[in-house]
């Protein structure tokens, strides 16, 4: 079935271009089921299973799947991650919604649904016959695609009647929308909130550890006190960044004083290139990397960057006349050529959040769930999370995500997201170094290794084409005790016309790593091999990085070299680049090297080589001091 779409488009000559847009709707596609005889053999990959006994609902007591909706998936995405939580329907229009909504969000759903034990179904229910729907008039996209998210949930139930009884399944819709879920259960679907099933889990009580705590109100200090200013709507913000009012810049929180802080500024004006922030109300619930809005304070108030070193010892939350006297110790006397233009955040543009490791500071209060969470990076402000594990938690790195941060409470509210470790213990502090620094470590996916070379490998004759066969040079390394990952080798030989040739060789990944494949993309995301103290995270999978890649002696291997012809006092006379073939005839440590160059005994070619590239490397030394 195919239906069109039209609409006009304005050119930028001014003309009207009339645009026809044809989608088509198919009656073939699967509902991921397991044992559904309908769309037996209509499904693709990993699908729903039949029984899905995993978890144990006091709200829905029979078998069933969830289908959530966009914002749950945006917000509670740590809960969706958990192992209990499986058998879950992602609609085309939920996934497309969080795709231009959240990236990283979308990439971690994505990944649930290649995880074939999660059982995560992705169901085009924009391109089914009888779940897709059009927009009515007067309809906005939004409750457009809440009626949509409807009727798939009504379709699927209606559809999964069709089962045996013994099999018969429920879909349960979870949305946190008070209206939608309204409607859901005006029409007759199963609807809860994300709390409110997750909570019905009897045998997986930890879950409520993880939920995002989207509401404000629900966890703000008893006393209600507004300690905080309130952030400007979006859309001021941008006319006041455009009048000059207002200046957009990156929030710097400071390591030393928690209560200082500086914005880099977006724009070429060098005088108020960097804002100085100083004082609670000042920082105005911003967090470190934030693109935040800063109004300039008049010159009369701008302050110095003070000297003191403060960190916040997580003091009662009621008590902020405390806090105001500590701001006093930051305001001394300076000299004026010391002030520096400072300034307030008047909004937030975009929160730069991320999962943040660290501690829980246990509260004093007995039976408590409300407790703060300490941060290893000292940037961060302290994060408070209810949890009902904090005596299992103590003196355990954990992982912490932000939710919100209401006007009234001194500290940003939190939930729990995962137990990392205890610590002290090396994998806890280097997997905490690790997700503190950005650095990708995670298992190479399926997707990534399909592109590796089959082994054995060996170079074909297609491979010599256009390379040069350099293994007749006598071609050695030099890396540390223990390396692997050789992918550099040199050698140095006297010409018949008493020059030296000297040539650097660098293994050709590129012969595998072909450009915009899974391979490529990920190697160009870790940018890097990271070394660790007995530890080293891969930047390509380990048989190109430790093998196929790797420079070993004995061995032909594939390089990309450069090859110069100089003279005896290192001056360079010729250059070529080439890609080659090279057979290395030693692998050395840097201690082997040495003993080679210093011993009268030995005067093979590897040793001739290695004493003629450490002349020349003298030679090109001293040449490089004298130009300084």
């Amino acid at each position: 079935m195919l239906k069109s779409k039209t609409f006009l488009k304005k050119t930028r000559a001014g003309g009207v271009m009339k645009i026809v847009r044809e989608h088509y709707l198919r009656d073939d596609i699967g509902c991921g089921a397991s044992g559904c005889a309908v769309c037996d053999g209509a499904h693709e990959g990993p699908v729903l299973e039949l029984q899905p006994l995993d978890r144990a609902s006091s709200l829905c007591p029979q078998p069933h799947y969830l289908l959530p909706d966009t914002n749950v998936l945006l917000h509670q995405i740590d809960v969706l991650e958990d192992p209990a939580i499986r058998n879950v329907i992602v609609l085309q229009t939920v996934l497309q919604e969080v795709r231009n909504r959240s990236a990283p969000v979308y990439k971690r759903i994505r990944d649930m649904t290649n995880n074939q034990e999660k059982h995560f179904y992705t169901f085009t229910n924009e391109h089914h016959r009888e779940t897709y729907v059009e927009q009515l008039q007067g309809e906005n996209s939004n409750d457009r695609n809440d009626r949509a998210i409807r009727v798939a949930a009504k379709w699927y139930n209606e559809h999964l009647k069709n089962m045996s009884a013994e099999n018969r399944l429920q879909v349960i819709f979870i949305t946190n929308d008070r209206k939608n879920k309204e409607k859901a259960i005006e029409e007759g679907i199963p609807a809860f909130t994300c709390e409110e099933y997750i909570k019905s889990l009897t045998a997986n009580p930890e879950l409520i550890d993880r939920l995002a705590c989207l509401s404000e109100e629900g966890n703000e200090i008893e006393s209600g006190k507004t300690i905080f200013s309130e952030h400007l709507p979006l859309s001021k913000l941008q006319q006041g960044i455009k009048s000059g009012t207002y200046l957009q810049g990156t929030f710097r929180a400071s390591r030393e004083n928690y209560l200082e802080a500086t914005v880099w500024v977006h724009s070429d004006d060098e005088d108020n290139k960097e804002i100085l922030l100083q004082g609670l109300k000042n920082l105005n619930r911003a967090i470190h990397e934030d693109i935040v809005a800063v109004e300039l304070l008049p010159k009369h108030q701008w302050v110095a960057p003070s000297s003191v070193v403060l960190q916040d010892e997580g003091q009662n939350e009621d008590d902020i006349e405390k806090e105001e006297e500590r701001e006093c110790i930051l305001k001394t006397a300076v000299n004026e050529k010391m002030l520096k233009p400072t300034g307030r955040v008047v909004g937030i543009i975009k929160r730069n959040w991320r999962p943040y490791c660290g501690m829980l500071s246990k509260s004093d209060i007995k039976e408590s769930r409300r407790h703060l969470f300490t941060p290893a990076d000292k940037r961060i402000p302290r994060i408070r999370i209810e949890t009902r594990q904090a005596s299992t938690l103590e003196g355990r790195r954990i992982i912490v995500a932000v939710d919100g941060w209401p006007r009234n409470s001194r500290y940003p509210n939190g939930h729990f997201v995962k137990n990392l470790g205890e610590v002290g213990d090396k994998e806890t502090e280097t997997e905490v170094l690790l997700l503190e620094h950005d650095v990708p470590h995670q298992a190479f996916s399926q997707a990534v290794l399909s592109f590796l070379p089959k082994m054995p490998w060996s170079i074909t004759e297609k491979d010599m084409k256009n390379r040069e066969d350099l293994r007749h040079l006598c071609v050695c390394s030099v890396d540390p005790p223990g390396c692997t990952d050789i992918d550099d080798a040199l050698h140095c030989r006297e010409l018949e016309n008493g020059n030296l040739e000297v040539g650097v060789h660098i293994a050709d990944v590129s012969h595998f790593i072909r450009p915009g494949n899974a391979l490529d993309q990920e190697s160009a995301r870790r940018g890097t091999t990271v070394y660790l103290c007995e530890k080293r995270i891969d930047m390509v999978p380990e048989l190109l990085s430790s093998n196929l890649c790797s420079l070993r002696s004995n061995v032909d291997r594939l390089a990309f070299s450069c090859i110069w012809e100089m003279t005896h006092n290192a001056e360079i006379l010729k250059t070529r680049f080439t890609k080659s073939v090279i057979n290395s005839k030693a692998s050395l440590t840097y201690a082997e090297a040495q003993m080679r160059i210093d011993s009268a005994a030995m005067n093979d070619n590897i040793t001739t080589s290695l004493r003629g590239l450490n002349k020349l490397a003298k030679i090109l030394k001293k040449k490089k001091k004298k130009k300084k």
